[in-house]
């Protein structure tokens, strides 16, 4: 499904329509785990995250949290010298690189959890 590619802006825009591919999109993306990835610019440690986690974006919604910002001011107390730091599903998964071996197993077991939800 090649509409998932563009999936934050799109899921925004299908939530709030009634069309079948709208419910569709959302109802799809509802069972994608959500990677957050507290950072901020510059972080070249985030940059080298973001490359080794691509083979698998289609398995998970990215989304960033930008540490620096004021409404982020507790992950700022928090994370200030660990970033990259990810959380999986809202859950702490690691920090300052990534790994695959851990976040590959994370991913399959909410995966596995997903189809048998359906």
């Amino acid at each position: 499904m090649m509409v998932l590619c563009f999936l934050s802006r799109t899921l925004q825009l299908a939530r709030h329509s009634s069309s079948p591919l709208g419910r569709q999109l959302c109802s799809a993306s509802a069972n994608k785990p959500v990677l957050t990835l507290f950072t901020k610019k510059p972080c070249p440690l985030c940059d080298e995250a973001r490359e080794e986690l691509e083979p698998y974006k289609r398995r998970f919604i990215l989304q960033e949290v930008d540490i620096t910002l004021p409404e982020n001011s507790v992950w700022y107390d928090k994370y200030k010298y660990d970033i990259p730091v990810f959380h999986l599903n809202g859950k702490f998964l690691m920090k300052h690189r990534v790994d695959i071996q851990k976040f590959e197993d994370q991913l399959m077991k909410l995966e596995l959890q997903n189809d048998g939800n359906q």
